[in-house]
């Protein structure tokens, strides 16, 4: 709880004008059975009536024929009776008793009033404690280092963030407008007891512990099932994101039916859980019922008890008994109040586990970096959390802007890998990646980043328009650059069949648009940025071979372009035989490098792979 109370403690002045606002609430709610006991023992049954008194009242009325008396006679007869009995005037008790009905109107309507603002400021804190720790958490996910993001479902962190908001909303609500309140009122309570009798003080003191130790007994086995439930809702989650997300090959394998399966498997392990919880809840919730009525029933026996002794008035009997109702009633709906505690303490220790997690580390004092012109691996090796073997070893390369270099080779070479380390998504293990002299660990890898494009071979598209998605790496874009970045990715072809131009909608992930159309797209996107760093990461791999000789054409066309460095990472040689250093790359080490004419005279891996691919090429053609 520690992390909702760090939350809480930036509204705290909120929090208690909304604590304040439910003591006013309770108090004034609690003034209205201390006036029905008022009025009763003033003007119902007095406390001060004496079998003399009522001796009196009955010697005026003996004798007399009340049918024989006229009004004038009749109001007299009334109003001796009642200056018999409350030694006050037919007026004055009229006034007294409208006196007292008032003041429990007017207690009554600052109560609601109170209710009403304390509602409201209950509802500012859930909502902003909500909405920051939601932010929060999304910030600080977004900020973990990618290998962080290669263990988990994406959908996992988004249920978990969403199940804290809504289980610390929920808490918040229930202390304050349940238990809050009912302490407050005990506390009024027995304040007011005490004055009257200790007796009843007593019962409202045992009344506390045994609710208390019922309910904490059982809510310790509802934290048990709620984190299990918690487990399982945040897999679903993950497991229905990926399924939604991989729709088309749901669908087009007729797959949809064993994926429902499969999710409604942990569906009903979640219902089975929520059963479970119910019982314990609604068990919890009857022996608490229970409870309060045995606790009321005893307090009723010994109110009536004090009555016969003398000790204790009618007013008061009343007074106590409504305070029973107001106060035991809310205390039944503990049961709930634990349950949210419970479902509020798991959910925060899961969003704790995510705000634990490190980050990526940044420079006190990055160094400045301004336009990249020079990019240098020296002797950087890398080796992934659950490998057993280092994915490269002891690479060593430098590029300078204008220029184009190519890394190929086999899969699992560890091409990939090399473009993460560039790009500041894994710290190398050992060496040092330096941009324009200055090592990585010293400068700021988000400022790295903004000076670098990247078309990968799995196009990232968002839903939405062209324009939108070629904002996404630069907002402030006009709409004539963004024209000029898809003129120079030869986008010609699909802004043709682009009916809206560039707010035709191409839907998520680009459903609406050709493999070769996401590339370009891709491409101009890139570009948008004017990056130093123009990197192609498997451009062409998923295309037929008419898109892939395009693409590679509008690849060249863009790495002839002096005023970036052009990194192309490559399985299909044909896309980057231009390249003015390709680097052959097999199980993380470099074994040639050279041109492309340089490196077929070697008669090495490149020459094979050459000769594979160029024999398939041969095939394909025939």
């Amino acid at each position: 709880m520690n992390v909702l109370l760090s939350y809480l403690k930036e509204h705290r002045w909120i929090v208690v004008l909304a604590l304040v606002l439910a003591a006013f609430n309770i108090g004034f709610s609690l003034l209205d059975p201390f006036i029905t006991g008022k009025i009763v023992d003033r003007y119902i049954v007095p406390a001060n009536l004496s079998k003399e008194k009522v001796a009196d009242v009955i010697d005026k009325i003996k004798g007399v024929d009340l049918k024989a008396l006229d009004h004038q006679q009749t109001v007299s007869l009334i109003d001796k009776v009642i200056k018999s009995m409350y030694n006050v005037s037919y007026h004055q008790f009229v006034v007294g008793v409208l006196s007292l009905i008032g003041l429990a109107i007017g207690a009554a309507m600052v109560s609601r009033i109170a209710k009403n603002f304390q509602d409201y400021y209950t509802n500012i804190i859930t909502q902003k404690v909500g909405a920051k720790m939601y932010a929060d958490g999304l910030r600080h996910s977004l900020e973990l280092p990618f290998q962080k993001f290669e263990d988990q479902r994406s959908g996992e962190t988004l249920g978990v963030l969403q199940k804290v908001r809504i289980d610390c909303e929920k808490f918040i609500t229930s202390f304050i407008s349940v238990l809050f309140v009912s302490l407050i009122g005990m506390l009024m309570v027995m304040v007011m007891s005490i004055k009257v009798n200790y007796q009843v003080t007593l019962v409202y003191l045992a009344a506390i512990p045994v609710i208390m130790i019922v309910s904490m007994a059982l809510s310790r086995k509802i934290k048990t099932i709620q984190k299990k439930i918690v487990s399982q809702t945040t897999a679903l989650a993950g497991s229905t994101t990926e399924s939604l997300r991989n729709i088309e090959l749901v669908k087009s394998l007729g797959l949809a039916k064993q994926e429902i399966e499969r999710l409604n498997k942990t569906t009903y392990k979640i219902l089975d859980l929520e059963l479970k919880k119910v019982k314990y809840v609604r068990s919890m919730s009857f022996i608490q019922g229970t409870t309060v009525n045995f606790v009321r029933s005893t307090m009723v026996v010994i109110l009536l008890m004090l009555i016969f002794k003398g000790t204790l008035t009618a007013g008061n009997y009343f007074m106590f008994l409504f305070y029973s109702f107001f106060l035991f009633n809310p205390l039944q709906e503990l049961g709930n109040v634990i349950q949210s505690w419970r479902e509020a303490e798991v959910s925060l220790g899961n969003f704790k586990q995510i705000l634990s997690t490190p980050i990526e580390v940044k420079p006190e004092n990055p160094a400045l970096l301004g336009d990249i012109n020079k990019l240098t691996f020296e002797n950087v090796s890398f080796k992934h959390l659950t490998a057993n073997r280092n994915a490269l070893n002891h690479i060593n390369f430098e590029v300078k802007t204008g220029e184009t270099i190519a890394f190929v080779g086999p899969s699992g070479s560890g091409k990939t890998t090399l473009v993460k380390l560039l790009v500041g998504l894994y710290q190398p293990l050992e060496g040092n990646i330096l941009y324009n002299g200055i090592p990585g660990k010293e400068i700021d890898l988000d400022q790295l980043r903004e000076r670098v494009g990247f078309v990968t071979q799995d196009t990232q598209l968002f839903s939405g328009t062209i324009r939108e998605n070629l904002l996404f790496v630069r907002p402030d874009a006009t709409d004539e650059e963004c024209m000029e970045a898809l003129q120079r990715a030869a986008c010609q072809t699909l802004l043709a069949r682009a009916p809206q131009g560039l707010s035709t909608v191409i839907g998520e992930g680009g459903v609406k648009v050709s493999g070769g159309e996401k590339q370009r797209l891709s491409i101009a996107r890139a570009l948008l940025r004017r990056p130093d760093l123009l990197v192609f990461d498997e451009a062409t791999s998923s295309l037929d071979s008419i898109t892939e000789e395009e693409i590679t054409e509008t690849i060249r066309d863009v790495s002839v372009l002096k005023d970036h460095v052009t990194i192309l990472i490559a399985h299909r040689l044909s896309t980057i035989m231009h390249a003015d250093t390709i680097y052959v790359l097999e199980k993380g080490h470099i074994v040639e490098s050279g041109m492309h004419e340089e490196l077929l005279l070697q008669k090495g891996l490149y020459y094979a792979m050459w000769r594979q691919q160029i024999g398939e090429k041969v095939t394909a053609d025939y």
